[in-house]
């Protein structure tokens, strides 16, 4: 009847004059299943699901009532509209229907073109009911497919450019990989003990671990004669090498002019930009202090002193793990924010787990 689409519906009355009237009206239009009592309509169930089951309130054995009640309390039948007919027309019994499910009320004796628009509205609400939640789920496909695409590109920059740093600063192999173990350990402490919870509850956390990468992403600005000196800089030379934070901010800043995507982009940002800030502003290259310096920043801080701290360098030796969970926390409140040197106290050994694991490597 409409688009096309021949409908299907259960028809339900003990009357028998009544179910054949009905079916006399409806089959013109639409599949007819006619069922004599509630027992044959759960029957007929067993092998047909109507798009409409028009049931009878006064039968015998089960009426209407129990007959939808059950119906709403099965999975398989719970979102078929069901419309009452009855000879009643007292207003508790049409909300004792209503409130059990019941889609509309028709008045016995009805006519055929009353009967004829009840159902054709009911049936073009669940049709539209049927789209909306098509359109829904095709949205939802959608979200899915951009965000994996997101993901792939987020990879892509990311692989490239952590490679090209790689290869670059010979003298910190296997940082960036440790760096992200690391983070990840001290982003599960955080949401156990719900710290820094306002902040980060709006947070993707995968795809902060993934920025996380790009902290050192301003190194391949660096010359190889610095980046790679096999003795301790001078302080010239740790001035320039200082400045892969300013190169960092700007290289991220050229990929967001051209990316639609913001989040991934955003955190490298901030991490890149001010990992080297310090909680008590003696840090660079802003001097931020305290909370003006973005959290992911004051993560990363932790996290990449503690591995060059274990990390062996052609001018040092690595310190213990021991050696270093003690500067960081004699680092609290000045080099550190407070807070997350607690945090980082908790997850040591996951920490000392990560650097044990890829010295092995």
């Amino acid at each position: 009847m409409m688009n096309n689409i021949r409908y299907t519906i259960i028809l339900v009355d003990d009357n028998i004059a009544n179910l054949t009237q009905g079916k006399n009206i409806l089959q013109t239009f639409y599949k007819v299943y006619p069922a004599p009592s509630a027992a044959k309509l759960f029957k007929t169930l067993e092998n047909v699901i109507p798009d409409l089951i028009l049931l009878d309130i006064n039968m015998p054995e089960m009426n209407g009532y129990e007959a939808i009640k059950k119906l709403k309390a099965d999975p398989r039948y719970a979102d078929i509209p069901v419309i009452f007919l009855t000879a009643m027309s007292d207003e508790d019994s049409e909300v004792e229907g209503f409130d059990l499910g019941a889609a509309d009320y028709i008045t016995k004796p009805f006519s055929a073109s009353l009967l004829l628009r009840r159902i054709s509205k009911e049936l073009l609400i669940g049709q539209q009911r049927r789209d909306l939640q098509n359109y829904a789920n095709n949205l939802e496909k959608m979200v899915r497919e951009k965000t994996a695409t997101i993901f792939d590109l987020q990879n892509a920059v990311r692989s490239t450019v952590t490679d090209m740093v790689e290869l670059r600063d010979i003298s910190t192999g296997g940082h960036i990989t440790r760096a992200q173990c690391y983070m990840k350990a001290l982003m599960d402490e955080l949401i156990r003990k719900d710290i820094y919870k306002e902040e980060i509850k709006e947070w993707n956390i995968d795809i902060f671990l993934r920025s996380a990468q790009l902290h050192d992403i301003g190194k391949v600005a660096i010359t190889d004669l610095i980046l790679n000196k096999p003795d301790k800089l001078t302080p010239d030379e740790f001035e320039i090498i200082k400045t892969h934070v300013s190169a960092g901010v700007e290289a991220v800043e050229k990929i967001m002019r051209h990316a639609t995507e913001n989040a991934f982009l955003r955190h490298a940002l901030f991490i890149a930009g001010t990992h080297h800030e310090k909680w008590d502003g003696t840090g660079y290259p802003m001097g931020l202090k305290g909370k003006d310096i973005p959290l992911e920043g004051r993560l990363m801080a932790i996290v990449d002193v503690y591995d060059a701290l274990v990390s062996e360098r052609p001018y040092k030796k690595a310190y213990s793990h021991e050696e270093a969970c003690k500067i960081i926390e004699d680092g609290a409140g000045m080099h550190f924010d407070p807070l997350l040197v607690d945090a980082f106290l908790n997850v040591r050994n996951e920490f000392e787990k990560v650097t044990l694991e890829t010295s092995q490597d």
